[in-house]
């Protein structure tokens, strides 16, 4: 049942004002519902600087945010290089070379600036927004929900709404509150990352983009240029990599890091560590539903992935406007069953698939040693590269050669046909590891 909308404070209420909610929100606002957001911090807060994938030009064009995002100086990337620690090889991910990806230049961003910018164009276009204001418990009956929260001054209130929007981030207030979260038990993850001054940078167009560097023991660094001053640089490793060494501070373990990987030491040669190191565990979940009656999950409320491919703020983005979206149309028919949101809910979780696939994959040796090879065949390698930007769902000839690619992988483990690249015969010993006699 729905009620007059007079009887409701507001027709939606979005829990979390970072990329997926403020999307979700705009969206909402500017198809003339009356949305609120509330977010518990006050914006600009710190969130670790992001690597933005191409399909994100598209969601900047649904919310009307185009010219203010490439007004801003954010630094542009156009692709993504990837190597072995060792430095041997050198795999270019440009964006441009796969015609599934219309719009290849995208950008480098610090989060504080660029997720202000979001929720500042979010009130602009008509969303109430509430920082500093927790949302401490949501209650469904058949007429609406309860939104319970505690405001800027710590006093505890409610309001009723037609339906909910959950961006609550890694939080996940209802995946959490009504068992939905599910852990993926195949990417248990340990980052360390800070921020550095004068780490060595790419030369020309290619001066904005991320460099993966590959670890023998599967783990991987990111080098992000955020801004014209500033690198975020982060080791990702394996837990059983991480669980065997020897317990110290958070900033040796990622100095070690540098140090005994090739690549990255000599890209650190004149870095300074400008920010704390901070950490990161165990942080690719899914859910086993992604809406519900009167409900959407949106961004990390609802899954998030290893960081290897930069999916986290594109999906946010993305899936934001589509809740948006799909929360608008049911709204104007009146209709806020679960069954209304069925296409929302699938197209999440294959987006999610699609995704994990490449990641799982890129913790494997098999796939480094078939992604790394300079042979490869360039259709095949663009294929790939238009789902590592953001194309996760490309033409039937491009999926046809993804899967190509990937037999290929799964025929490495038990019929190597490729030499070995970026790992060694003793790899998986882990940092600070004595080498193999």
């Amino acid at each position: 049942m729905v009620l007059p909308r007079d009887s409701y404070a507001f027709d939606v209420a979005v829990v979390g004002g970072g990329p997926a909610g403020s999307s979700a929100a705009t969206v909402l606002a500017r198809a003339g519902w009356r949305v609120v957001v509330f977010e518990r911090d006050r914006f600009p807060r710190f969130h670790i600087g992001e690597s933005l994938l191409a399909t994100v030009n598209q969601a900047f064009a649904e919310l009307g945010l185009e010219a203010e995002v490439r007004a801003a100086g954010f630094t542009e990337k156009w692709g993504a290089s990837f190597e072995p620690g060792d430095g041997g090889l050198s795999r270019y991910a440009d964006f441009s070379v796969s015609p599934e990806v219309p719009v290849p230049q995208t950008f480098q961003v610090p989060r504080d600036r660029f997720d202000e910018l979001l929720l500042r164009h979010c009130a602009r276009s008509g969303a109430q927004v509430r920082q500093e204001h927790r949302v401490l418990d949501v209650e469904f009956d058949a007429r609406g929900a309860t939104v319970q929260f505690a405001d800027a001054s710590g006093e505890r209130r409610q309001m009723r709404v037609q339906a909910v929007v959950d961006a609550s981030g890694r939080w996940g207030l209802l995946a959490r509150k009504l068992g939905l979260r599910v852990d993926e038990p195949r990417l248990p993850n340990i980052a360390l990352f800070a921020h550095y001054s004068g780490v060595e940078r790419l030369d020309g167009r290619r001066a904005g983009d991320i460099r993966i560097v590959a670890r023998p023991d599967l783990g991987w660094f990111w080098f992000i240029p955020i801004s014209p001053e500033l690198m975020s640089v982060g080791v990702v490793l394996p837990r059983p990599v991480f669980d065997r060494l020897p317990r110290r501070p958070h900033e040796e373990t990622l100095a070690a890091a540098i140090a005994e990987t090739p690549v990255a030491a000599d890209l650190m040669r004149g870095a300074r560590r400008e920010w704390p190191v901070r950490v990161e565990r165990d942080f690719s979940y899914a859910a086993r539903a992604y809406a519900g009656e009167r409900w959407l999950l949106a961004g990390d409320a609802g899954s998030f992935l290893d960081p290897v491919f930069s999916t986290g703020v594109a999906i946010a983005l993305e899936s934001g406007v589509e809740a948006g979206k799909t929360l608008a149309a049911a709204l104007a028919s009146g209709d806020l069953s679960a069954r209304r949101f069925r296409a929302f809910d699938r197209r999440q979780g294959r987006r999610y698939r699609a995704f994990r696939r490449f990641v799982l994959g890129f913790y494997t040796p098999q796939f480094r040693d078939v992604f790394f090879q300079p042979g490869a065949s360039p259709s095949l390698f663009a294929a790939v590269v238009a789902v590592l930007a953001g194309h996760w769902r490309p033409s039937l000839p491009a999926r046809l050669r993804v899967g190509l690619f990937f037999a290929v992988v799964a025929l490495q483990r038990w019929l190597p046909l490729l030499p070995r690249v970026g790992r060694a015969p003793d790899a998986g010993q882990g940092v600070g590891a004595r080498p193999a006699a």
